[in-house]
């Protein structure tokens, strides 16, 4: 089982999530905005094993280079979006000017691949739209969304690489899960699988 500890980051109101295997103590961070003093302090003593990154814009990897250099924290992105680790153009932050601070990928993931953080297993769901790499992830009952699902919504198709007809295919698939989850978006607030089969417009379609 994860414990999940979440705080907002950076100007767009970023959700990074801390998660941390009860019986290991070992710990994973979801998505990166950035590397200040207060992310450190949000990370505290944690043992860091993976940075977990949804898809590749500017507002979710900002930090990684710094955290990985402190912690030492291996960096997962998909194939797709790990190119945009190293570019200001590709992660967008050059058209909203932002700094980009290049880093890389340690391990690239695709569909159905699964991370072992102590003696909880991690799946990566491919959920494209958004970005062409964008990804979730599953740990026991609890769904890491990125910017694919948010709160009765989805995430943005208007970017290079995103996709309206790949979102509504990622989100049947997320509809299809058996059971219900929690759901932790990386923006608003947090939700469950089935309030949002039930009422994300979205989902519906």
């Amino acid at each position: 089982m994860i414990n999940v500890k979440c705080a907002v980051f950076g100007r767009l109101d970023n959700n990074c999530y801390l998660i941390t295997d009860e019986e290991s103590g070992k710990s994973a961070l979801i998505d990166c905005t950035d590397d200040s003093e207060r992310m450190r302090e949000f990370i505290g003593d944690a043992d860091l094993k993976y940075i977990l990154l949804t898809h590749g814009h500017f507002d979710h990897i900002g930090g990684v280079k710094g955290i990985k250099e402190i912690t030492g924290a291996e960096v997962v992105i998909s194939k797709e979006d790990a190119p945009m680790l190293g570019s200001g153009k590709l992660s967008l932050a050059a058209f909203c000017g932002e700094h980009h601070i290049s880093s890389s990928a340690d391990i690239e993931v695709a569909d159905g691949d699964t991370i072992t953080l102590g003696d909880s297993e991690i799946t990566v769901i491919s959920t494209p739209g958004h970005t062409k790499g964008g990804v979730c992830y599953v740990c026991d009952d609890k769904l890491f969304t990125g910017d694919t699902l948010f709160y009765c919504s989805c995430g943005r198709t208007d970017f290079p690489g995103g996709s309206g007809s790949e979102i509504i295919d990622s989100l049947k698939r997320l509809a299809d899960l058996e059971g219900d989850y929690s759901v932790y978006p990386g923006h608003d607030k947090q939700s469950s699988l089935d309030f949002e089969r039930k009422n994300n417009p979205y989902m519906n379609r």
